[in-house]
């Protein structure tokens, strides 16, 4: 009954428009895209399949992910370039903003990757995330698909007239978005509430259009057309015993309004497209081919009553679109608006880039990512203002309006054994730019770690540093190791403790390099409780401690930094080097033999992934020489042990008992074999080797006395860190090793 109207609509309307006079004979066509995730990949099916049957769409309205495609349908893509456009994004990277490591600045390489939770603080209270991810990847997506029509900000001047629909969280009223910056109205749209963050437009925050409003026929149908087609991809409701998932239930409490409410807008379509995608979900985006095939089976359906309708609209010629995007350019200007608490310098310094600069679109992302890397700012938007004598940059940020968190984190290992760490951070607490963030441990060994840090830009940063550290460990003693004191021992159980407090100055150049300078002040305390000299001579196990190192120490350090790694662990890909100048110059002589020296460490990793992103070659040399001489056991390089966090001039090397080799210099090579047999979860195979002496050089025998050790392993990167397991022995000696660790190192 339904097709038989349909078909008298569409002759009546044929019989009246040609009897009308030649102002009045053109038809117009308004297409309505309904919302639902992943399932909206079936509207670029539909658009293909119109364009086919000579469809002209004069109006386009959506809603969510009707409201994606919709957007770029009229700013001038064809059906063609939306499906190689969809088929080339990777939507998890987007949607839950997996900015690459690289983006980081290289305050957060170093001090904030050991969070496994995050939670913000407002109002002196313990919050949660507002969503898994804020958009700013589907802003850069967006901005970069849009960039052609930038400059248009009322949508009815786009090359086809478009609107789309969000909520508004503080009234539950939708909102008919016709003007503004497009890409933001847009993501504002399909906000997907806990997927991607509220936006926030014109004082108002904004969610998914499709809470309110998922199929906006009226609204279309008032832009003045005549005949619609509407899309809609909802499928009703699910059975109780398909609820299964989170996202099921979520989508379900979305769906009771929807379901009613399209009930009734369907008898205001013209032609109802209706996919056949229920067994898909709205996270379903490896099924891109399965969901446009429902797309365009349910649109052939119609093929004859869409070439009706196409035969009654007047042919014109198209104006095709350059949708082509900015390759390079020249930057002229560079406008920013919108920062309060962070400088210009800041900003600029970590887009990198700077007036006169000729560079292309997709550093401009990068630059982006870098920013929005920072964690301090909810949406960056930016548009390129093309002009003669080159282009104006336009940023217009929004400063995100938490500033202070609580950080936690937990691990385990066998040298510190059980920690659990607490952490808060706070931002422009004292002025714009800076970061105060405080570490504390609680466990076995009690620990703190707090940084200051100023972040100027491209200009010099100032941070201040202390921390605390204490472990207490097995440690191979010889009787020459123990100053003067007639103890005959060649095992002790060693008690570190060490205060540090640094005051530096960094620069940071092209991202990848930082280099920095500053004083430090330390206070080594190093003793042992398990033996103690008595009066004869021989040893005696009691409560007194003997020191072998109670000083204070003023130094002055220098380091320059490179770390491009992928990732913080079991990397792919990536360069690092890290070289650290310390000058030891006056102390306090607890053992009274201090004579000034210094020390020069330097670190070089490199990581190669090959064999369809399965195996990686990982080589990491590290070396130490000390310049001077250093009469302190303490102060020598204690090499030894497995663990990622050691401090001072303790180093690892697999197949050694911790700290079991020192002296004043040493060179070491790591040569590491790992394979993703399953996404996260790897096995390894391990080979080092070291030579820990007073002459590396050796008269040019540098390879004799070469000490060797071996480890295999698994690891499993999980969201709290990773957990390995390994096994390590050396053939210079008959002691095994198992290693086992749970957790980010802190």
């Amino acid at each position: 009954m339904r097709k038989l109207l349909i078909a008298v609509l569409i002759l009546s309307i044929s019989f009246v428009y040609s009897q009308k006079n030649k102002e009045q004979k053109d038809l117009k066509v308004g297409l309505v895209l309904s919302g639902g995730g992943a399932k909206g990949f079936a509207h670029v099916a539909v658009i293909k399949v119109l364009e086919e049957a000579g469809i002209r769409v004069d109006y386009v309205g959506g809603t969510s992910m009707g409201a994606i495609i919709g957007a770029l349908y009229a700013s001038g893509y064809n059906g063609n370039q939306l499906d190689s456009i969809i088929k080339s994004i990777n939507f998890e990277n987007i949607l839950l903003d997996n900015l690459p490591r690289k983006s980081k600045p290289f305050y957060e390489k170093e001090s904030g990757e050991k969070y496994a939770l995050s939670l913000p603080i407002k109002n002196k209270k313990v919050g949660i995330p507002r969503a898994l991810s804020d958009g700013q990847s589907v802003l850069n997506l967006l901005t970069k698909l849009t960039q052609h029509v930038n400059n248009i900000s009322d949508f009815n001047k786009l090359p086809i007239p478009f609107l789309c629909i969000a909520t508004n969280l503080e009234t539950g009223e939708q909102e008919v978005l016709t003007k503004g910056f497009l890409p933001e109205a847009v993501m504002a749209s399909g906000s997907f509430p806990t997927l991607l963050a509220p936006v926030e437009i014109d004082g108002k925050l904004l969610t998914d259009g499709g809470i309110v409003n998922n199929f906006p026929v009226d609204e279309v149908k008032a832009m003045g057309a005549d005949i619609i087609i509407g899309v809609d991809i909802q499928s009703g409701l699910e059975t109780k015993g398909e609820l299964d998932s989170a996202v099921k239930i979520l989508n379900q409490i979305v769906g009771f309004q929807i379901h009613q409410a399209n009930k009734s807008k369907h008898e205001n379509v013209d032609i109802l497209i209706k996919p056949k995608v229920k067994k898909f979900s709205v996270v379903s985006f490896d099924k891109i081919h399965e969901i446009m095939y429902a797309g365009q089976m349910a649109t052939r359906e119609k093929i004859e009553q869409l070439r009706n309708i196409a035969s009654l609209q007047i042919k014109k010629e198209v104006k095709k679109i350059n949708t082509r995007h900015i390759q390079k350019f020249h930057i002229k200007k560079i406008e920013i608006e919108g920062n309060k608490n962070y400088t210009r310098a800041y900003i600029l310094g970590k887009l990198n880039i700077k007036k006169k600069d000729t560079t292309d679109y997709q550093k401009l992302i990068e630059s982006v990512n870098n920013l929005s890397a920072t964690g301090n700012f909810e949406n960056i938007q930016y548009r390129i203002i093309d002009e003669k004598d080159g282009s104006i940059v336009k940023f217009k940020v929004k400063e995100n309006a938490i500033s202070t968190f609580l950080q936690l984190g937990m691990h385990f290992d066998d040298l510190y054994k059980t920690g659990v760490l607490i952490n808060t951070k706070t931002k422009h607490i004292f002025y714009k730019n800076d970061i105060l963030s405080a570490d504390f441990i609680l466990g076995d060994n009690l620990r703190y770690n707090i940084n200051y840090f100023i972040d100027n830009g491209f200009y010099w940063s100032f941070g201040i540093k202390a921390r605390y550290n204490n472990f207490n460990a097995s440690v191979n003693f010889d009787n020459t190791n123990i100053y003067e004191t007639g103890v005959d021992v060649n095992k002790i159980n060693l008690e570190y403790e060490d205060f540090t407090n640094q005051i530096y100055f960094q620069t940071v150049f092209n991202r990848k390099f930082a280099l920095g300078i500053g004083v430090e002040h330390k206070n080594i305390r190093a003793y042992t409780e398990t033996v103690f000299p008595s009066e004869n001579g021989s040893t005696l196990t009691n409560r007194n401690r003997l020191y072998f190192d109670k000083s204070n120490y003023l130094n002055v350090l220098g380091y320059l930094k490179i770390d491009t790694y992928d990732k913080k662990y079991f990397q792919k890909k990536g360069f690092f080097m890290d070289v650290d100048f310390k000058w030891y110059l006056t102390s306090s002589d607890y053992n009274d033999n201090f004579v000034s020296f210094s020390q020069l460490k330097g670190k070089l990793g490199m990581a190669y992934t090959f064999f369809n992103n399965k195996l990686t070659t990982h080589f990491i040399s590290e070396v130490g020489i000390t310049i001077g001489e250093n009469k302190n056991r303490v102060l020598d390089y204690n090499i030894g042990g497995y663990g990622e966090n050691y401090i001072n001039n303790f180093t690892p090397f697999y197949g050694y008992d911790f700290a079991e080799l020192s002296e004043n210099s040493f060179l070491k090579s790591i040569f590491t074999l790992r394979y993703e047999f399953i996404p996260k979860n790897y096995f390894s195979v391990t080979a080092n080797y070291a030579r820990v002496e007073r002459d590396l050089f050796n008269q040019g025998k540098i390879f004799e006395n070469t000490k060797s050790g071996y480890m295999a392993g698994y690891g499993l990167d999980t969201f709290f860190g990773p957990i390995e397991i390994n096994y390590a022995w050396s053939p210079d000696h008959n002691t095994k090793f198992w290693y086992f660790n749970v957790g980010y190192w802190f």
